[in-house]
């Protein structure tokens, strides 16, 4: 093997998703146009933009609930291109999704939604299943006793908590988060934040998420890429970022609530700094 055959190989192996020139229309409208993009093993990466920007509708291509009108995307080695419904299977057992409104049965408890997917896709007894499910949820910062309530008792930051853990239900390797702070308090959306850390910290995760929140964005984010006019405008991390001069880039830099943030994760690092 050359060594360019094998720097192939280890960047592949790095690679986790990798998008390429990807086309999407909805009618006349030109949503991803020559589209590029790569997320890296373990890293935590965050897409952002302005309305209609595709990002939702690049997700949802992501996990094989859309399909692009051209162009590749891979994911976890996976070409999902004509992928059978057999390998889309599989593959969806290696990822977790938590949706914007967290995606929660109403009528199933928090323990029954969290072991829903291990019941679906395992062949473990219901003994072992109300278990990890009870691990899970614990994993995620919630009470035991949350377990036994059903969607509708929980409030927001709880939902959103319970969503994550049934999207870790098969201990994926993959974490898809959509708007994970969207609708709650500032104390609960700081949690989600930290959670959001130590879940790719202890087991190595890969997180990909769409958020409008600058505060986790400054926070947790290692890279960025914006999305604007079809394609990827700008990728790398806030601090980078906020040094493109770009009219797609530069709002997300501008204003108090950008200000506001960006001060608060200078103060956190300070704060990390001096107890380390």
């Amino acid at each position: 093997m050359t060594t360019a055959d094998m720097a192939i190989k280890n960047r592949s192996r790095d690679t986790v998703i990798e998008i390429s020139d990807l086309t999407t229309r909805f009618g006349d409208h030109v949503v991803h146009d020559g589209l590029d993009l790569e997320v890296r093993r373990s890293e935590i990466f965050a897409l952002i933009g302005g309305s209609g920007s595709g990002k939702s509708t690049l997700l949802r291509e992501m996990i094989l609930l859309q399909r692009p009108d051209s162009g590749s995307i891979r994911v976890l080695g996976v070409d999902l291109q004509n992928i059978s419904e057999e390998a889309a299977l599989e593959l969806r057992q290696r990822w977790g999704v938590l949706f914007q409104h967290g995606g929660l049965f109403g009528a199933l408890t928090v323990a029954e939604n969290v072991g829903l997917p291990m019941r679906e896709h395992t062949r473990l007894d219901a003994a072992l299943i109300n278990e990890l499910a009870g691990w899970k949820i614990a994993m995620t910062g919630l009470k035991p006793e949350v377990a036994g309530q059903y969607p509708s008792e929980l409030s927001g930051g709880m939902m959103k908590r319970a969503s994550l853990a049934r999207a870790l239900a098969l201990d994926p390797e993959l974490l898809f988060l959509d708007e994970p702070t969207a609708g709650l308090d500032p104390d609960s959306a700081a949690g989600v934040d930290e959670l959001v850390r130590k879940l790719r910290d202890l087991f190595g995760l890969t997180i990909v998420m769409i958020t409008h929140d600058l505060d986790l964005l400054w926070q947790v984010a290692d890279r960025v890429a914006v999305l604007a006019a079809g394609k990827v405008q700008g990728v790398g991390s806030m601090a980078e970022l906020a040094q493109m001069d770009h009219p797609a880039i530069s709002p997300f830099f501008e204003g108090p609530r950008s200000r506001a943030a960006q001060d608060k994760n200078i103060e956190n690092k300070k704060i990390m700094n001096k107890n380390k």
